[in-house]
């Protein structure tokens, strides 16, 4: 195996597969997610400021798919857990934030 940075490529290629979106979370099924779940507070655009910043917002923006997958299973602050959501509907949910963007 080809070493990066005195680290072995496999390591490197299994971090990025453990983040990667999955292709059978659906755009329509995050917006729909995100609508029945998230648009109440955030805003159908992202743009209501929840904490210290808007989902639109560059500094969300700037959040790495892990914190954001995170925030949106633990909760955080007066935002609740959403545990009952699937690894496909949050890696779904990351995406169409991502999509928020100004």
């Amino acid at each position: 195996m080809k070493k990066i940075n005195g680290r072995r490529f496999a390591v490197l290629a299994a971090s990025a597969a453990m983040f990667a979106l999955p292709m059978s979370a659906s755009a329509q099924d995050a917006a729909a997610t995100y609508k029945g779940k998230c648009a109440g507070c955030h805003g159908a655009d992202g743009s209501k400021k929840m904490g210290d910043y808007a989902l639109n917002s560059p500094e969300a923006q700037k959040m790495s798919d892990a914190d954001l997958a995170s925030t949106i299973t633990s909760g955080k602050g007066k935002m609740p857990a959403y545990k009952s959501l699937t690894p496909d509907q949050v890696n779904g949910l990351v995406a169409y934030i991502r999509t928020l963007k100004k």
